[in-house]
């Protein structure tokens, strides 16, 4: 309960102070890369339930002869990769916070797809509210590997509080302000995860 009073009156703030960011950096994609200016997908959240996350757009919709997307590099260009760098793209999911569907503080939603490649062990990440940031977020984000991240997200499960949530704000603003750990190790966005070769109980 204390948690969720706390996501409510922040998301409020949050999303009175940020304004003029919504308000500029909307213009900015709009100018820059055309509408939508949003990207929408459905990310499962708590218990699995199914729900539509909000993120700014960073990438463009070019295409190769064939008619297929280009790869994110070629895509993630200009003010895409400004916005992202500095995590303005994240902004839009307060209102998910606000809604419910979302937390601050929590592992991160990912993709559907995912779902049918955890582990026993890895499904647990579901059983508190997806969040903006989290625990895997802040030791590592992106340059860390699937199975790293994980074990991240189940270790909060298992010992999430009011004040290890304050931490770990605290911990995402460092990180912010330093634009640290955006992409892999090996490409400039995450790899798509492919599941956990053995599997751990």
């Amino acid at each position: 309960m204390l948690k969720r009073i706390f996501d409510i009156l922040l998301s409020i703030l949050l999303i009175i102070l940020f304004s003029p960011i919504y308000i500029i950096v909307s213009l900015l994609i709009l100018l820059k890369m055309g509408s939508p200016i949003l990207f929408k997908q459905q990310r499962p959240g708590l218990h699995e339930k199914i729900f539509e996350i909000y993120k700014f757009r960073t990438m463009t919709n070019e295409k190769n002869e064939n008619g297929q997307l280009l790869s994110d590099d070629k895509r993630l260009v200009g003010i895409g990769k400004f916005i992202r760098s500095v995590s303005l793209d994240e902004l839009p999911q307060i209102f998910n916070v606000l809604k419910g569907d979302m937390s601050f503080i929590g592992p991160r939603p990912l993709l559907i797809e995912y779902l049918t490649l955890y582990n026993e062990k890895q499904k647990k990440r579901h059983d508190v509210k997806p969040g903006i940031t989290g625990w895997a977020q802040v030791n590592g984000r992106n340059a860390i590997s699937w199975e790293q991240k994980f074990e991240f997200d189940i270790w909060y499960v298992e010992h999430h509080s009011f004040w290890l949530d304050m931490k770990i704000l605290w911990m995402t603003f460092i990180k912010v302000i330093k634009r640290s750990d955006i992409s892999s190790n090996t490409s400039i966005t995450m790899e798509k995860f492919k599941g956990t070769r053995q599997c751990k109980k």
